[in-house]
């Protein structure tokens, strides 16, 4: 059987908000999210909506407006799509709308759909509290007692040691597997010996490359303005859901912290709840972690052949996926091997990738997942990065790849990379060629 050639032919999100206190935290997610696969159809009015045959919604949380529900299908109706059109939802934590993206691609690729929409809704405000660094580590007096009980069993040859250049120790292997996705982020400064200043240092870049890309204009073309309902909150800062906030126009992601130093990042204290398996310095803190967020990203991908046949001029070409699992003590790692999977997908090598849109849930992750895959670090989040922007778990591999795509299109490079860790010990990542 021949294999179809994939495009991505257009991809657009919300603003983000932040989680919790956000101009998205009053507004029905599935209504927004209608309102940006509308408003993506409409600027690709030769994508009629009857050639959607399927759509995949990536989401981890499932709460509120989307319990029980499918939310795929929810929104699909909301954005006047036709019964006919199928849907679906997948809850890959981290990496679930990336993996919708790599579901629609393979049912494309091997014949079985035209055309498909990748989408991501999250909303983090009603469920998670706090975001990656405020995470709420509920177990960490049981993780302390397995710590001194030592009763983790490894099972070393389940990990793929080959993809990294140094050796994990024993203290941070003996972890227990069960813990929170901050506590990974220090078990991976330990192992690569970053320090608190390198970590600091690495937001500090983030947030100044993300108020310069939006001084120049950079996300304009991938962020579609919601008109929301502002919400309103009593004295103490509770959210009132019964009260009417104004309607605002919503287009700026809120997490943006213009002037960020390392001196302001400095005086952070590490997050509550982290302890150091080799009693080293605690180096996590909320400033060199992804926020909390709500936001929605989607994304129209079809066959290279129909696309030649509507006079379509797609963004990029799906070339590699990959999808990998990693120690959960490590879980910060996982880009690396998923990674190299999508590489030999691919048929090309590391240093043909020309810009990388790493996914920012910890600066500690970044920066070692980088280096062992050989990829200079002028390439990476050449924008800005999740730091900055934001993580609305379920959503983010869709902008990623999106991301990527853009600025190939803006920069002349040929091969893009979007990858992230994911929640347990696992790493995704999608490349493509821009065409």
């Amino acid at each position: 059987m021949d294999l179809q050639n994939v495009v991505l032919v257009d991809g657009a999100r919300s603003a983000f908000a932040r989680g919790g206190r956000g101009k998205l935290l009053a507004t029905r997610l599935d209504d927004a999210a209608a309102s940006v696969l509308k408003a993506l159809l409409d600027r690709n009015p030769k994508v009629a909506p009857s050639m959607i045959e399927d759509i995949g919604v990536g989401n981890v949380g499932g709460v509120a407006e989307f319990r029980g529900n499918i939310y795929g299908d929810t929104i699909a109706r909301l954005a006047g799509l036709p019964a006919e059109v199928s849907a679906f939802d997948s809850n890959r934590q981290c990496g679930s709308s990336m993996e919708t993206l790599h579901r629609i691609a393979q049912s494309i690729m091997v014949g079985a759909t035209e055309c498909g929409v990748a989408m991501g809704v999250e909303r983090m405000g009603r469920q998670l509290g706090g975001g990656a660094a405020g995470e709420t580590n509920r177990i960490t007096e049981f993780n302390r007692r397995r710590l001194e009980q030592n009763d983790v069993q490894r099972n070393m040859a389940a990990d793929h040691f080959d993809n990294f250049s140094v050796k994990f120790q024993d203290e941070i292997l003996d972890y227990s597997p069960v813990l929170s996705m901050v506590q990974t982020a220090q078990n991976v400064a330990e192992v690569y010996n970053l320090s608190r200043e390198d970590l600091d240092q690495f937001a500090v870049d983030s947030q100044r490359k993300t108020v310069e890309a939006y001084e120049k204009g950079i996300y304009k073309d991938e962020i579609i303005p919601l008109e929301v309902e502002e919400p309103v909150f009593d004295d103490q800062g509770n959210f009132l859901v019964d009260e009417r906030g104004k309607t605002v126009v919503f287009d700026r992601d809120e997490c943006i912290r213009p002037g960020t130093n390392i001196e302001t990042l400095g005086q952070l204290q590490p997050v509550k709840g982290i302890v150091s398996p080799t009693g080293a310095e605690l180096r996590i803190t909320a400033g060199n972690s992804c926020p909390t967020n709500d936001g929605i990203t989607a994304a129209i991908l079809m066959s290279e052949k129909k696309a030649l046949e509507l006079g379509l001029e797609p963004l990029a070409r799906i070339r590699g996926m990959g999808v990998a699992g990693v120690k959960p003590q490590v879980m910060g790692l996982g880009p690396i091997p998923s990674t190299k999977k999508a590489l030999r997908h691919a048929g090309i090598t590391a240093d043909q990738i020309d810009r990388v849109e790493f996914n920012e849930a910890f600066a500690a992750q970044v920066i070692p997942s980088i280096a062992e895959l050989g990829i200079p670090m002028e390439r990476v989040n050449v924008n800005g990065g999740s730091i900055a922007i934001g993580h609305p778990l379920g959503a983010t591999g869709t902008r990623l790849v999106v991301t990527v795509a853009h600025e190939l299109r803006r920069s002349g490079g040929r091969f893009g990379l979007g990858t992230q860790c994911i929640g347990a010990g696992m790493g995704i990542s999608t490349i493509i060629e821009a065409l």
